[in-house]
């Protein structure tokens, strides 16, 4: 039976990592970052990965700098590696080490969408699709050959928390059909064009930033490819407020871009750019926990008003 090492660290490698466990192949050793602490309390936390190896009794190794500490990966001698969102470049040495070489799952059709972020930067470009690439890892990024690939479609109400579950169960569901095909040497890899990649870095917090210059749909793509993390956020009265969510109003407004038209009791309508407006539902008020429209204006003091202004 085929040796392998699973990599990876978040949420959205946990279904991957289950998936190949439970179709019985041999699981050596998982990878995963440190612990990590979490929340106000600073609890170290192990990542999902680490949690889900232990239900099967895999052994888990959490270096700090993998490029300083593989050798351990090494010594198990895996015919393949898989990498599902790890956190860290694989040295030459690793990457070299493996019978079937290393693979990785990567949430965009490549070579569009190569980096950390490929999920939100879906949404935040008004895509209608996006899907999984598994291919094999090199020495730059997401770069390597394309062995299997599966397109997806990215609903109007998706935002990164959905679209990243569905994004989870294609990988896992593809990489059960691609790894049989792999070892029986059925697959024919198929060199990325380079001339039409793409890269989605990791989210900066000047680009959580909404621009209420421009138009509502962009503003509402900001708003659910920045949602649930790490959240869209606007000035208001001079103090940061989150914008958990919105929806799209499609009648045109008088007013300059950020200037609130109507303020129901559930509710409030901003205007965006191309004189349509965004009708916000959830915020974060600056020290204050999420909450609804409806509970802030029914707690606050400072209510907000018709022809007061988002944005600075």
């Amino acid at each position: 039976m085929k040796r392998i090492v699973f990599m990876g660290t978040p949420d959205f490698s946990v279904p991957i990592l289950q998936s190949i466990v439970q179709k019985g192949y041999d699981v050596v050793l998982v990878v995963t970052q440190p612990d990590r602490p979490k929340g106000r309390k600073k609890i170290l936390t192990p990542p999902p990965v680490k949690t889900e190896a232990e239900k099967h009794e895999i052994p888990v190794f959490q270096p700090e700098r993998l490029k300083d500490n593989y050798q351990e990966i090494v010594k198990y001698k895996p015919d393949l590696i898989v990498t599902a969102a790890y956190g860290q470049i694989l040295p030459t040495a690793l990457l070299d080490s493996p019978t079937f070489g290393c693979i990785n799952v990567h949430a965009s059709i490549l070579p569009e969408l190569r980096g950390g972020a490929p999920i939100h930067y879906a949404i935040l470009q008004g895509k209608k699709e996006t899907g999984i690439t598994i291919m094999y890892m090199v020495n730059k990024l997401d770069a390597g050959d394309i062995l299997t690939q599966r397109k997806i479609p990215i609903e109007t109400n998706d935002h990164v928390g959905t679209l990243h579950d569905k994004l989870s169960v294609t990988g896992a569901d593809l990489l059960i059909q691609t790894l049989p095909q792999l070892f029986d040497q059925k697959l024919n890899p198929v060199k990325q064009d380079e001339s039409n990649a793409t890269f989605a870095s990791n989210i900066k917090r000047d680009q959580e930033k909404i621009d209420w210059k421009k138009s509502h749909e962009i503003i509402y793509n900001h708003i659910r490819g920045l949602h649930p993390w790490p959240v869209a956020f606007t000035i208001y009265q001079d103090k940061p407020m989150k914008i958990w969510w919105g929806d799209m109003v499609d009648s045109d407004f008088n007013g300059s871009p950020g200037e609130i038209v109507l303020v129901t009791d559930e509710d409030f309508t901003v205007v965006c750019g191309n004189q349509k407006g965004i009708r916000v539902t959830e915020i974060q008020p600056s020290g204050k926990k999420r909450m609804s429209v409806s509970e802030y204006l029914r707690g606050s003091t400072e209510r907000i008003k018709i022809g007061t202004k988002m944005g600075d």
